[in-house]
C-alpha cells in the first residue's frame, strides 16, 4: 500500500468514526454542538433546530448525523411558529414574516411546530429515550409506512 493509499484510508476511518461518535452524542441530547450561525453551543435538545425538524418530519433520519446543529431562534423563519407562553416570540424580516402568509397554512405550521418544541421539552424530561421515538407519533408512523 503506498503511502498516499494508506493515509486516504486512515482519513476515511477517522471521518467514519467521526460520524459513528457525533451520531451517539447527538442521541444523547445532553452535550451540544456548536451552531452554525452563532458559533455558540447549543446545550440542550429544547434549543437545538436539528431536533425540532426532526421530531416534526422536516428531516429524514437518515441525513440527522451529516446535518449542521443551530439554536431554534438562529432559524427565525422555523422558530416564528412556536406559541407557548414559556417560549418568547421571534420576530421575521417581513418577506419571511408569518403575518405575510396565508393564514390557514400558519396555523398548521404553528400547531405542528409548537407540538414538536413541547415534545422537544417532554425528551429532555425523559432523559434516555431511543432516539427512534423522538418524533411525533405521526411522524413515526408515516416513517414505518415508508419502510414498507
Amino acid at each position: 500500500m503506498t503511502t498516499a493509499s494508506h493515509a486516504k484510508t486512515a482519513a476515511i476511518a477517522k471521518a467514519a468514526n467521526f460520524i459513528t461518535q457525533r451520531t451517539l452524542t447527538m442521541a444523547k441530547c445532553d452535550e451540544g454542538y456548536l451552531c452554525c450561525v452563532c458559533g455558540d453551543d447549543v446545550e440542550n435538545i429544547t434549543d437545538s433546530d436539528l431536533y425540532l425538524r426532526f421530531v416534526i418530519g422536516l428531516l429524514d433520519p437518515e441525513l440527522l448525523h451529516a446535518q449542521p446543529e443551530k439554536h431554534i431562534r438562529c432559524n427565525p423563519t422555523l422558530a416564528q411558529f412556536i406559541v407557548a407562553d414559556d417560549f418568547a416570540p421571534v420576530e421575521v424580516e417581513p418577506d419571511f414574516a408569518k403575518q405575510n402568509l396565508d393564514p390557514e397554512y400558519v396555523s398548521q405550521r404553528e400547531a405542528l411546530v409548537t407540538r414538536g418544541w413541547h415534545r422537544l421539552k417532554e425528551l429532555k424530561a425523559l432523559g434516555e429515550v431511543s432516539i427512534l421515538e423522538f418524533p411525533l407519533p405521526e411522524v413515526i408512523e408515516a416513517l414505518q409506512q415508508k419502510k414498507t
